[in-house]
């Protein structure tokens, strides 16, 4: 269950907002391996809001105007977001899926394909991996340098 949400807004290819709220997940459980990759534990969303109440917030606010997704591994996320969708009984409006990972697949040699280090190598800023907020921001850096890396 999702248990952070971020999400960094690009407009005409600059960074103009990074957001994060903490989620609490279905009866605020957790697996052992979640709390060791991204350190959130059972009291840090014991007062956060539940998963509808952070996506109404996202579709009010942002997907008027945005309708692209960029994510580091889309089917993860996407994955993500379709079972909190799902267990919520929430509609998903049609979203544009772009994935940072298999465009570095494709124009990258660097061996590894992780977020953090692609962003070592091509010397993106880095913020706390696995916060999703700092997550955000850097996948929409490293999508950015993909772009230009392309054109």
């Amino acid at each position: 269950s999702i248990c952070e949400v971020g999400i960094c807004v690009v407009r005409n290819g600059e960074i103009v907002e990074t957001k994060s709220w903490l989620v609490q997940p279905e009866d605020n459980r957790y697996h052992y391996w979640n709390i060791q990759i991204h350190g959130i534990k059972p009291e840090d969303t014991e007062d956060a809001p539940a998963f509808p109440v952070v996506w109404e917030e996202i579709e009010q606010t942002y997907l008027d105007e945005f309708d692209t997704f960029v994510a580091h591994n889309v089917p993860f996320d996407r994955s993500c977001l379709e079972h909190s969708a799902q267990l919520y009984h929430l509609h998903l409006p049609n979203l544009k899926w772009e994935c940072s990972l298999k465009t570095a697949r494709q124009i990258y040699d660097f061996g590894c394909n992780s977020l953090g280090y692609l962003c070592d190598q091509l010397s993106i800023p880095q913020g706390e991996h696995h916060r999703a907020g700092d997550d955000a921001e850097m996948c929409a850096r490293l999508y950015l340098r993909e772009l230009k890396d392309l054109s």
